[in-house]
C-alpha cells in the first residue's frame, strides 16, 4: 500500500521550478502552441456542438432556423406565426437543456480534476464524498412523500441541494481529525457516509406508497436534464464560473498539494486550509450540478485524465481545458440520450458509463502510471 496515489504524475514535482519545461503524460515537453490550439479547437467544437444539440431531436430544426430563432431572441426581433412552434422548441426546451449540459460537463470535469488533486487519488471523482448520495435522499423524499410541493417543480432541486448540504456538513464533521482534514480520512468517512444514504434512500423507496416512484427515483439518480429550465442556469452556471476561476488562481498549490502534505510544507503551502477550501469549494459545485441533473457518473473521473495526456499534468492547463472538454462531451451524451430511443429518453448515466468503461480501461492498461506507477 506504498503506491503513490496522486492524480498529478512526477513531472510536476518542479512545480516549484519556472524554468523546468511543461510536460505531457509521456514526460515530453508541452508547448503553448498545443494548448492554445486545443482551447481554439475546443471552443468551435463546443459552438457546433451547442448548435447541433439545439436543432436535432425528435423534431428536427433546419440550422438556418435555429440561428434565426437564436438571433430573435436575444435581439427582440419577430418571428412568423407558422414559425411560433419552432421557435418555441428552440428557445423554450432545447437551447436552456443543451446549455445546462455543456455547464454541468465543464462543471463535473473541473471539479473531478480538484477532488483528485484534494484526495491525492486517480480514482476519485466528484461523487466519492458522498455528496451525491445525500443529495439523493433529498430527491427521494420528494419524490415519495412530496415534500417542498409548495415549491413546484423546483422542489426536487431544492430538496437535492438541501440533501448535498447536510452531506457535506456531516462528512466534514465526521472526517475532521486531529491532522485536518486528511486524504484517507476524506475517502473512507466519504464512501461510509455514501453507503449510509444509500441505505436510507432505499428505506424511503420501499415506503413509497406507489410503485411509480422507484422508476422516478432511479431515472433520477442516473442523471437527466428534462426538467431544464432558463432559471435554473444562472446559478450553477455562476458556480461552475466561480470554480474554474478559484481553482486557476490556485493551480500552483494543487500541483504542489498533489506531491503531499509534507512537500507541500517545505514549499510554504498550507496544505490544511487548501484542503478545507477546496472540499467546501467542490462541495457547493457538486451539489448544484447534483441538483440540477442528477448524479451523472465517470465524466468527472475519465475526462481529467484524458485532458492530462493531450496537455501534460499541469493543474494549469489541465483546468483550463477539462471544462471545454467535458462541457462538449456532455451536449453530445444529452444528444444522444434524447435521439437514440425517442421518443423515450435514456439516464445519462447509462451512456456516460458505456463510454467512460472502456475508457478507462484503456487508458488505465496504456498510461498506467497515471494512476499510481506502472
Amino acid at each position: 500500500m506504498t503506491e503513490a496515489t496522486s492524480a498529478t504524475p512526477p513531472a510536476s514535482r518542479a512545480a516549484g521550478s519556472r524554468r523546468t519545461p511543461r510536460q505531457d503524460s509521456d514526460g515530453q515537453p508541452v508547448g503553448r502552441g498545443r494548448l492554445l490550439t486545443t482551447l481554439t479547437a475546443l471552443s468551435v467544437t463546443l459552438v457546433v456542438s451547442v448548435l447541433a444539440g439545439i436543432a436535432l431531436g425528435p423534431t428536427v430544426v433546419p440550422p438556418g432556423d435555429v440561428v434565426h430563432f437564436l438571433t430573435a431572441a436575444l435581439t427582440g426581433g419577430t418571428i412568423d406565426a407558422d414559425d411560433a412552434s419552432g421557435y418555441a422548441i428552440v428557445w423554450h426546451v432545447r437551447t436552456p437543456r443543451v446549455l445546462l449540459a455543456a455547464v454541468v460537463g465543464a462543471g463535473l470535469s473541473v471539479v473531478g480534476v480538484a477532488i483528485q488533486a484534494l484526495v491525492r487519488n486517480a480514482l476519485a471523482d466528484p461523487f466519492v464524498l458522498g455528496i451525491s448520495s445525500g443529495a439523493s435522499v433529498g430527491a427521494t423524499a420528494v419524490v415519495v412523500f412530496g415534500i417542498f410541493a409548495g415549491l413546484g417543480v423546483y422542489a426536487l432541486s431544492a430538496a437535492a441541494f438541501l440533501g448535498a448540504l447536510g452531506a457535506t456538513v456531516l462528512v466534514y464533521l465526521a472526517a475532521r481529525g486531529p491532522l485536518g482534514l486528511t486524504p484517507l480520512r476524506l475517502v473512507l468517512t466519504g464512501v461510509a457516509l455514501a453507503y449510509g444514504f444509500q441505505a436510507l434512500m432505499s428505506v424511503l423507496v420501499f415506503l413509497a406508497p406507489n410503485g411509480q416512484a422507484a422508476r422516478t427515483v432511479l431515472f433520477w439518480l442516473l442523471g437527466s436534464l428534462g426538467s431544464a429550465t432558463w432559471e435554473s442556469l444562472p446559478l450553477v452556471t455562476a458556480a461552475v464560473l466561480v470554480a474554474v476561476v478559484v481553482l486557476l488562481r490556485h493551480s500552483r498549490s494543487l500541483d504542489v498539494l498533489s506531491l503531499g502534505d509534507e512537500t507541500a510544507a517545505s514549499l510554504g503551502v498550507d496544505a490544511d486550509a487548501l484542503r478545507r477550501g477546496l472540499f467546501v469549494l467542490t462541495a457547493a459545485v457538486t451539489g448544484l450540478i447534483v441538483a440540477v441533473s442528477g448524479a451523472i457518473g465517470f465524466v468527472g473521473l475519465v475526462l481529467p485524465h484524458v485532458v492530462r495526456i493531450w496537455v501534460g499534468s499541469t493543474h494549469r492547463r489541465v483546468l483550463a481545458v477539462a471544462p471545454p472538454a467535458g462541457a462538449c462531451f456532455m451536449v453530445w451524451v444529452d444528444l444522444v440520450a434524447r435521439t437514440a430511443f425517442a421518443p423515450e429518453e435514456l439516464p445519462l448515466g447509462v451512456i456516460t458509463a458505456l463510454i467512460g468503461v472502456p475508457v478507462f480501461v484503456v487508458l488505465m492498461r496504456r498510461r498506467g502510471y497515471l494512476f499510481g506507477g506502472r
